[in-house]
């Protein structure tokens, strides 16, 4: 099995995924898709509208259950395929557990409307971790204060911009103290003058070498920020290298079709 990974010698990925495949219906729409993900990677997934990586991305948190294949986070084993193509993934509680190891920032913020930007952070820590208000409330704070919004604190979600929303999601995320962090096409929704501020919260996670896996159509942060671009188009990775070399020098006809096109 060939893995696009750029790990060291020795060290545990923090994300393995091989040979995901994943259907809906009678459509494939992951044909056998290997990736992992060092430590610190910040891997940025690009490629064409409906070429799977929305999903494979849903398919490493569970959000989406793979049909076949494997995937592997910080060592332990999300979900595996045996011998007679039977996919299993491990219990339950097992299963919860492993997936708080990932955050997740979507497409379309997902705050929930009648809580302030506060509560929308504290949430999951007390309902799921079972922290107290007391311990997390300074820790949301802080989170806020790294995105730039603690102004906001007791701001209903109507009341602030599309930028201002996927910062709250990031920080939400965040609270939750993830070892790796998943970004579904955080921008997409945002005019572009705000897509700016949030791609700026996205780089200092990235300078504090968060681990990250994003699909995104932002080329620049592509080339800019990430370690490794990986492009998907119908369903396969078609090509993964580092950013200096996809942008200047992509090896795959596909490759380089998309980029001229999006560049």
């Amino acid at each position: 099995m060939r893995f696009t990974t750029n790990d060291l010698p020795g060290e545990v990925p923090m994300v393995v995924a091989r040979d995901i495949r994943k259907r809906f219906g009678a459509i494939e729409v992951l044909k056998g898709v290997s990736l992992a993900i060092g430590k610190g990677d910040v891997v940025a997934v690009i490629g064409p509208s409906g070429s799977g990586k929305s999903t494979f991305l849903r398919c490493l948190n569970h959000l989406e259950a793979v049909h076949a294949g494997e995937v592997v986070i910080e060592g332990e084993t999300l979900v595996s395929t045996d011998a007679a193509g039977v996919c299993r993934y491990a219990p339950e509680a097992e299963l919860r557990r492993i997936c708080r190891k990932m955050g997740m920032v979507f497409q379309q913020f997902n705050l929930f409307p009648h809580l302030t930007v506060l509560q929308n952070i504290i949430e999951a820590p007390i309902t799921v971790k079972g922290l107290s208000r007391a311990a997390i409330i300074p820790v949301a704070e802080e989170l806020l204060r790294k995105v730039g919004l603690l102004d906001k604190r007791d701001s209903y979600p109507a009341r602030l911009s599309g930028g201002q929303k996927q910062r709250v999601a990031i920080a939400r995320a965040l609270a939750m103290e993830p070892d790796i962090m998943l970004f579904d096409e955080p921008t997409s929704a945002l005019d572009p003058e705000l897509t700016g501020e949030v791609l700026r919260s996205m780089r200092q996670l990235a300078d504090e070498r968060m681990t990250m896996l994003v699909v995104t159509h932002e080329m620049a942060f592509a080339r800019e920020v990430s370690t490794r671009v990986v492009f998907m188009d119908e369903g396969e990775i078609v090509e993964a290298r580092p950013p200096g070399e996809m942008f200047t020098s992509p090896e795959h006809p596909r490759t380089r079709a998309f980029l001229e096109h999006m560049l």
